[in-house]
Order: C-alpha cells, then sequence, then structure tokens
C-alpha cells in the first residue's frame, strides 16, 4: 500500500470516530435523561461505528508492512480481517440492542419523555450521519478499501435507524399515550436486526475475500482486450489474478503466438505486456506462450476436436492445442463449467471420440478452472 493511500484512509477513520463519538454522546446522554432505550441503542451503534473506524487504523498500519521473507506477498489482506473484526462488532452490537429491548418488554417500564432539543439533536444526528456515510463510500470506493466501503454501508444503513427512532419520537412527543404502546422497544429490536443484517453482509463479504473470490470481471476484460491488442497475440487464456491486498495483484496469463516466432521476439512481446499491465493496471502480470500449431495433421485433428466439444454444452473453452509429431502426442487444456456434474467423465468421452477419429495419436488433457473466461 502506497504512503499516500494509508494516510487519506486514517484521516477518514479518524473523522468517522470524531463523528460517531459526538453522536454516542448526544444520543445515549438524551436517551438516559428521557428515558429512550432505542435512542440508547442507536447510541450503542454509532459507538461499534467508531470502534470499526479504530479498526480499520490499526489494519490500514499492519497491512502497509513492507513484504518479508516469510510473507513474501505483503501484508495487504490484513485489511480483510479488519472487515472481518469490524462484522464481529457490528453483530455484537445488533445482539445487544435486541437483548435490552427484549427485556425493556418484559419490565414494561420504558416511557420515554422526549423534548424540543431532543427532537432536534436526532435529527442533526440524522444529518451527520448521511454525511459520514457519503463520505465513507466515496473514499472506500476510491482508495479501494474494503473497511472504508463496510463503514460507509454501516453508516448508511444507521440512517434508516435513526430516521425510524425520529418518527417514534414525534410520535411519542405530540401523542403522549404513544409512550405506554412500547414502541420504544419494538424500534430497539428492529434496529438491532437492522444492524445483524449489516453486520452479516460485511462479514459474508471478508470471508469471500478471504478465501479468494473471483476478480472484477471489467479488470479481467480490460486485461484480455489490452493484451489482444498486440497484432502478435492470436489469444490470451488463462488469465489468473490473486489479490494480495486492496492494490497488490499478481497474476499470469497466456498468450497463442504464430510458432515460428523467435525466443527474441517472443522474449521482447512478453515484456511489453508485462509493462503495460503494471502501468495501467497496477498488475504483476506473468506471461506463458502457447504455439499456434497450423500444418495440415493439426489443423485436421483440431477441427474434429472442436466439433466433438460443440456437443457438450458444459465445456466452456478449448485452448492451447499442441500436436507433437514426434511423440505421437495431442495435449490440450479444457475449461467445464463448475455446476456441470462429472467432470472426468466428460473428458473421458472427449478424449475417447477425438481417439476414435485419430487413433495415430495419444491425447493429454488438462482441466482449467473457469476463473476469468
Amino acid at each position: 500500500m502506497n504512503s499516500a493511500r494509508e494516510k487519506k484512509i486514517i484521516t477518514t477513520s479518524i473523522i468517522g470516530i470524531l463523528g460517531n463519538l459526538v453522536l454516542v454522546g448526544i444520543k445515549v446522554t438524551f436517551g438516559f435523561l428521557v428515558n429512550a432505550i432505542s435512542l440508547i441503542s442507536d447510541g450503542i451503534n454509532n459507538l461499534t461505528d467508531a470502534l470499526s473506524s479504530l479498526i480499520t487504523i490499526i489494519g490500514t498500519k499492519l497491512a502497509n508492512k513492507k513484504p518479508d521473507k516469510k510473507h513474501p506477498y505483503g501484508h495487504g489482506r490484513i485489511e480483510y480481517l479488519t472487515s472481518l473484526a469490524i462484522s464481529i462488532l457490528v453483530l455484537v452490537a445488533g445482539v445487544t440492542a435486541i437483548v435490552e429491548a427484549i427485556q425493556g418488554l418484559v419490565r414494561g417500564e420504558v416511557f420515554p419523555s422526549y423534548t424540543q432539543l431532543s427532537l432536534i439533536l436526532i435529527a442533526v444526528g440524522i444529518l451527520i450521519k448521511i454525511g459520514l456515510g457519503i463520505f465513507f463510500k466515496i473514499r472506500g470506493k476510491k482508495y479501494h478499501s474494503e473497511a472504508l466501503s463496510a463503514s460507509g454501508t454501516d453508516a448508511i444503513g444507521d440512517v434508516i435507524l435513526s430516521t425510524s427512532t425520529l418518527v417514534v419520537a414525534l410520535l411519542c412527543f405530540f401523542i403522549p399515550d404513544a409512550a405506554k404502546w412500547h414502541l420504544e422497544c419494538y424500534l430497539s429490536i428492529l434496529i438491532g436486526l437492522f444492524i445483524l443484517k449489516a453486520g452479516i453482509e460485511i462479514l459474508l463479504e471478508a470471508v469471500s475475500n478471504i478465501i479468494g473470490k473471483r476478480s472484477d470481471q471489467n479488470i479481467i476484460n480490460a486485461l484480455k482486450t489490452m493484451v489482444c491488442t498486440f497484432p502478435q497475440v492470436q489469444g490470451a487464456y488463462d488469465l489468473i489474478l490473486n489479490n494480495y491486498g486492496p492494490e497488490r495483484i499478481i497474476g499470469s496469463v497466456h498468450i497463442q503466438v504464430d510458432d515460428n516466432m523467435t525466443a527474441k521476439e517472443i522474449h521482447k512481446i512478453t515484456r511489453e505486456i508485462q509493462t503495460r499491465a503494471y502501468s495501467e493496471y497496477n498488475v504483476i502480470l506473468t506471461v506463458g506462450v502457447y504455439a499456434n500449431n497450423d500444418s495440415d495433421d493439426v489443423t485436421n485433428v483440431k477441427k474434429d476436436l472442436l466439433n466433438i466439444i460443440k456437443k457438450y454444452p458444459e465445456v466452456i473453452q478449448t485452448h492451447g492445442f499442441f500436436l507433437d509429431s514426434e511423440k505421437h502426442l495431442v495435449t490440450f487444456d479444457i475449461i467445464i463449467e463448475f455446476k456441470a456434474e462429472n467432470h472426468p467423465q466428460i473428458i473421458a468421452n472427449i478424449k475417447n471420440e477425438i481417439k476414435q477419429m485419430h487413433p495415430e495419436y495419444d491425447y493429454a488433457v488438462i482441466e482449467d478452472l473457469d476463473i476469468s473466461d
């Protein structure tokens, strides 16, 4: 992570901490003064937001550590662990709000008495939260920070909750008997459920990043398009992108070129592709090569193979075809969609069919995963 990005994320998080602490002070203080359990729950939720921003700062600092022998790809994925920690905090806040509300219903003693000042402060709190939410979302997208984006999503959700708090407060203020309807407790339960939903969403996103999810299709398409702009390249295959943090992507791709190209020519084009991948997309890319056989024997076998594969809708793509006339060996890669059943049987069927048509060759098939095609 570059130092400028780190500073921006930390600055954003500090602003979030200060803003949420102001809201905590307002909501919890007036929540106790007017005996409003939903307002207290809303304040506790803001406290978790402040803690989330603090965790974001810690995670960002740790993620900025330089690569070392034990972690040669750097420490960028710590940011995903940060989002995981934030989700746990949010879930705890949601459970706490629900438990407190249920206890209030059981006791049956929650009768708030809102004042004009408390109503004004709740409205101000909503405006502050809207500003923080938009601010976090913009900064999260700009600096590719999952933690900031998660905080922004949570803040936008809080606006809905705070607005509900204001509605209930207005009802209790203008209709005194409304306090006896236990709207505060029911609203607090609703707030708790919203908090739980936000926590689960953040948790799933964090876990997905840690496990390793499919790369952004826009980046995949852009990289393949860039690679294929070189006139010598006849196709780009096997693009693999490994995410080691929001700003550290390491990957590989195979290009198909004419089999008459020299090692010097291939070296030159692969270097140019690597340079553009890094300068334009900040991707460290390794480039492999497939030779495009075009002899008569190759053309006949390849044509028959493609016709066979058309009968299998589960097969997404085949590439890397190579016929070794000396060893009488044909090799090719195949990609089968994830949802298809019995991949080995599909491959065996294809091998058997092409073997029957061209028994003079042996066949070696490598199954690639549907990572970016």
